[in-house]
């Protein structure tokens, strides 16, 4: 595998671990950004965290299995 794949994987985890923080900890300045708004105005403040919890899980499980099949 590349280091560029490596990286991009990599990334996915971070973002990924990023976005369930900013959920857990409702980020007040993460969720007033343009596109958490989209989520938080059909959502809810409380669905669009549940929302960037589990897209958060999402990334993380693809770059660990990126990581480990690849």
């Amino acid at each position: 595998m590349d280091p560029s794949e490596y990286f991009i994987l990599v990334l996915f985890i971070a973002l990924g671990v990023f976005s369930i923080v900013a959920a857990i900890f409702n980020f007040d300045w993460y969720f007033k950004t343009s596109g958490a708004m989209t989520f938080v105005n059909w959502l809810g403040r409380g669905g669009a965290r549940i929302f960037y919890a589990l897209l958060g899980a999402g990334l993380v499980t693809c770059g660990a299995l990126g990581l480990a099949y690849w």
